[in-house]
């Protein structure tokens, strides 16, 4: 038996527009929430047209531009809060476009997971929902044709799925919220070529997000089992299909040792410098109201914790990039502020998208932003900055690098060597004693 999507009314509203368009065919993202048992719909995003030259031949899907529209999936994916994410694909073409259609949206369903997944810094779990949809839309008689793919096996033969409509879906979604404070310190190793910023970025964060995973979460200053309901023990909102919230702050307890075994082995690494991530970051994620559990929830603000310091990382680095181009020869001091996170919210719904803003940013770029990648209009009181600066300090080795390094690895060297012999310092120290012990006890 196939999926069932739970989709927004407004969704069916929107496919409905694009439809009546003179193109041959539209393409875009579905954007929801994965659950055990279905997947919930709450938006589609049309693909940004992109500006090309004219072609007089006859309309055909071999034009597809699927670099394209998988850099829109990327873009599209860092404006996601925790619990969303881009759910599949849509197309919406002409009769004579529908036998090619869903061999096309095949091949995107793969393009765009492939790349979201190379980004990500989770693990995915055992029970991962990994299932994809492909939606065809005839944009003359305007049936609708729901696949899916299991988007982690490229060899994976298309099922049928439910696509039914429903109205305010998400008008009472729950929302956990957390602040985090992040203090990374990320040593640059002196072999790494051309002192590779981002690459050791990523490797330091990669390192710090397990220790997210391994982090403890309260919820309203509760330690929950995985397998209770979210809202075990709290009243239900009943007959309003406004849009509402029930709010759960969350506290974020991160262990100060890794690992299971009490020994640990020194490594000492020759560094030329360092990469400092201070902050406190502003996280939240969106659950169903469907009897959630609570491991979904934390699930998904885990790996909102994690995207979120990710995702502003690459957005910085790109940024240096434009301004200074790829290859950096000098290797001094820098300081950069990360771009800041602002939430957004969603008409008729109670979540809300998220997007990041440098210092110098106005606000009519933001407004540009969403409506190029999302296709919503934004008003400027609705950016809502939610949290204080961020930065990131890259400091080179000292000029006396050498010395430093001979210092370090001579402390380094005792304090193994300390570690090591540490029972026969005891051993002696307890001998000592013995000593004095019997040599008093004969004198008196």
């Amino acid at each position: 038996m196939g999926r069932t999507y739970l989709v927004e009314e407004g969704v069916g509203q929107y496919l409905a527009e694009l439809s009546t368009g003179a193109k041959a065919y539209v393409t875009g993202l579905l954007i929801g929430q994965c659950s055990p048992q279905r997947d919930y719909v709450i938006r589609a995003v049309r693909t940004p047209p992109r500006e090309q030259l004219q072609d007089s031949s006859p309309p055909s899907l071999a034009s597809l531009d699927e670099e394209w529209i998988t850099t829109h999936a990327s873009q599209v994916s860092r404006m996601l809060p925790g619990g969303l994410l881009v759910l599949g694909v849509f197309m919406i073409l002409t009769p004579e476009l529908s036998k090619e259609g869903q061999n096309a949206l095949r091949r995107l369903i793969f393009s765009v997971e492939k790349s979201l997944s190379k980004r990500r810094l989770w693990k995915p779990v055992e029970e991962e929902v990994t299932d994809r949809a492909a939606l065809q839309i005839c944009s003359a008689t305007k049936k609708v044709v729901c696949r899916t793919y299991d988007g982690q096996d490229p060899k994976s033969s298309a099922k049928p799925a439910d696509w039914k409509y429903q109205s305010a879906l998400s008008a009472s979604w729950l929302a956990l919220g957390c602040t985090v404070n992040v203090n990374i310190h990320i040593p640059l190793l002196a072999t790494s070529p051309n002192h590779d910023l981002e690459k050791n970025t990523k490797n330091g964060l990669n390192r710090w997000s397990k220790q997210i995973e391994d982090s403890v979460f309260l919820i309203n200053g509760q330690v929950k089992d995985d397998d209770t309901e979210l809202l075990e023990g709290q009243k239900k909102l009943r007959g309003s299909t406004q849009s509402s919230t029930q709010f759960s702050d969350v506290k974020v307890l991160t262990q100060l040792c890794q690992g299971s075994s009490p020994r640990s082995t020194a490594t000492v690494q020759v560094c030329s410098g360092s990469i400092n991530l201070r902050g406190a970051v502003k996280c939240r994620a969106y659950i169903h109201n469907n009897r959630p559990r609570v491991k979904e929830a934390i699930q998904a603000l885990k790996r909102d914790i994690i995207n979120t310091l990710s995702d502003r990382c690459e957005i910085l680095f790109e940024d240096l990039i434009l301004n200074e181009g790829p290859q950096k020869k000098s290797f001094e001091r820098e300081y950069h502020v990360l771009p800041q996170r602002l939430f957004v919210p969603v008409a008729g719904s109670s979540v809300m998208l998220s997007d990041y803003k440098f210092r110098d940013e106005a606000s009519g770029e933001i407004q540009e932003r969403f409506v190029e990648l999302l296709d919503q209009a934004v008003e400027a009181e609705d950016l809502h900055v939610a949290e204080d600066v961020s930065t990131v300090d890259i400091c080179p080795a000292p000029d006396n690098l050498d010395g430093i390094q001979h210092t370090q690895l001579t402390k380094a060297t005792l304090l193994l060597k300390l570690q090591q012999n540490m029972g026969v310092v005891v051993a002696a120290a307890v001998a000592v004693l013995a000593s004095i012990f019997s040599f008093n006890y004969f004198s008196d």
